[in-house]
């Protein structure tokens, strides 16, 4: 008897579906798997054959072909457990094989016949649709992830029994349906508030200037000025995702496996801080087969680069491209796969190796040499991709000792989205630029034009600063997003001034 099953595999964050066929002849008793299978697709021939046991079924003691199909694409992990019991139960005439064609299996079977949860499911249930499945048959882990997609069935199962059960008499199971709309308005987020922070004025306004524009930003200062606090702020000012978005960024945490035991949708923007311990492959992903890393993961949202200095140089140099093209590209021998990374890099980092250089309080027992090499650990061309770079001095004891609180995060979200919404109609005519970080040469040219004033203040900053021509690029991005702040129809020579401001670091060497 031969059966065909329809499930899917991902490639980077893409799915793509993938036939399993099953076919049982005479012969002596064997099981092969063949179409690419990785280890765990292997494996999968000593769990289906104890799970179907263990659940009541027969297991035939025949020869068994299981084929993945195409089979020029590899297949990896253990989500085709499911799939190939489902054939096996088809091809024995054990179960009913009405629906096998107009759904999708996935899943991850235990010896005893249980359905694991599986990651990946979100995009497989987005192709699933566009493919013009009717449904699909997962874990029911994993149920309200794929639900999540409108226009398709979702069935969850907890065994293998179920699934029978479900094939045979599907109207006498309840499909998984959730308001997507809902869960998101619901959603509660203990995100912390810039009211705490006390003083800090320079640093508040870079971090609502890097907001509103979606600007990347590095703080420097002396140990317990607060940079890392002012950085864990910075998602409360953010606007909120749109559903597409948090559609998108789901669809990569699935595939990394993080919404296996989280739920259904990423509502809050990510929010990812990495030791500065990581390699580069977990920083902007990789493997034999690819899975996305932190610049990944941080899609949409921010990546927080605590002690940028102490990370490595060679790993920090894997930010570039990224940082320019929103995306990053893992090429390996059999594939080439693209994981989007378009994120707002925010940095923190010591004046020099004591991390009191230019305190005011405690004296610098740096060497200039000392300091020259610990700055050398940060490239040009990455620092000229930063667009904001702030000084944070430690607060006066006046300032530590004050009673009152700061603007809280809900007014500076206010500005952040009116200033927002004015990039919006600047660029409805260009959906790929989301904001003014990410505006082309072309866009500067039509939207970041100076008077003589301006023009003048500029190249004067250039000449004394050294910029590159990336560099006043930036300065032009983070003057268009001050004039923003200000509801300002132009760029004006007050906007050049304070954009200028926030190159710090050029000012020190």
């Amino acid at each position: 008897m031969l059966a065909k099953i329809w499930s899917a595999t991902i490639v980077g964050v893409d799915a793509l579906r993938v036939g399993v066929e099953v076919d049982i002849s005479g012969g002596l008793p064997k099981m092969m798997v063949v179409g690419l299978p990785d280890t765990a697709v292997q494996e999968s021939r000593e769990r289906v054959k104890a799970a179907l046991k263990n659940s009541g079924f027969g297991f035939p003691v025949r020869k068994i072909l299981v084929n993945l199909t195409p089979a020029d694409l590899r297949k990896e992990g253990p989500s085709f457990d499911l799939p190939i019991s489902v054939g096996i139960l088809a091809a024995t005439e054990q179960i009913e094989t009405t629906l096998l064609e107009d759904f999708l299996f996935l899943g991850e079977v235990s010896l005893d016949g249980t359905l694991r949860p599986v990651a990946g499911v979100l995009p497989i249930a987005a192709a699933a649709q566009k493919l013009g499945f009717k449904g699909m048959v997962v874990p029911t882990a994993n149920a309200q992830e794929a639900a999540v997609v409108a226009g398709l069935t979702v069935y969850g199962c907890g065994n293998l029994k179920e699934v029978a059960d479900l094939l045979g008499a599907p109207h006498g199971h309840q499909a998984v349906k959730i308001d997507i709309r809902e869960a998101i308005a619901k959603a509660a987020h203990l995100v912390p508030d810039l009211k705490d922070v006390k003083g800090q004025t320079h640093a508040r306004r870079a971090l609502e200037i890097a907001a509103a524009g979606g600007h990347n930003l590095v703080f420097v200062g002396p140990p317990g000025s607060g940079k890392t606090m002012l950085a864990r702020r910075l998602p409360g000012i953010l606007p909120k995702l749109s559903f597409d978005e948090a559609l998108e960024v789901s669809q990569i945490h699935s595939v990394a496996g993080l919404l296996k035991d989280r739920g259904t949708l990423v509502t809050a923007r990510p929010f990812r801080s990495p030791h500065h311990s990581a390699s580069g492959p977990s920083l902007v992903g990789g493997g034999s087969f690819p899975r996305p890393g932190e610049i990944s993961l941080a899609h949409r949202g921010v990546l927080f680069l605590d002690e940028l200095t102490e990370f490595k140089r060679t790993v920090l140099e894997f930010l570039r491209q990224p940082l320019e093209d929103g995306f990053v590209t893992i090429s390996r021998t059999r594939q080439s796969v693209e994981f989007p990374a378009q994120f707002t890099l925010v940095a923190s980092t010591n004046p020099c190796p004591c991390g009191y250089f230019g305190d005011p309080i405690q004296a610098c027992t740096c060497s200039p040499r000392a300091r020259e090499q610990y700055w050398a650990k940060l490239s040009g061309p990455l620092m000229d991709r930063i667009d904001l770079q702030v000084a944070v001095n430690r607060l006066k004891p006046e300032e530590m000792m004050q009673q009152g609180v700061g603007e809280d995060s809900r007014t500076v979200a206010e500005r952040v989205n009116q200033a927002r919404q004015i990039a919006q109609v600047r660029f409805q005519d260009h959906p790929q630029v989301h904001c003014n970080a990410e505006m082309t040469t072309k866009d500067l040219r039509q939207h970041c034009g100076l008077d003589q004033g301006s023009r003048n203040l500029l190249e004067g900053a250039i000449r004394k600063l050294g910029l590159s021509a990336r560099a006043m690029d930036r300065i032009l991005k983070v003057s268009r997003t001050i004039a923003d702040l200000a509801a300002a129809p132009t760029i004006q020579t007050v906007h050049i001034a304070e954009a200028i401001q926030y190159r710090t670091i050029d000012r020190m060497q």
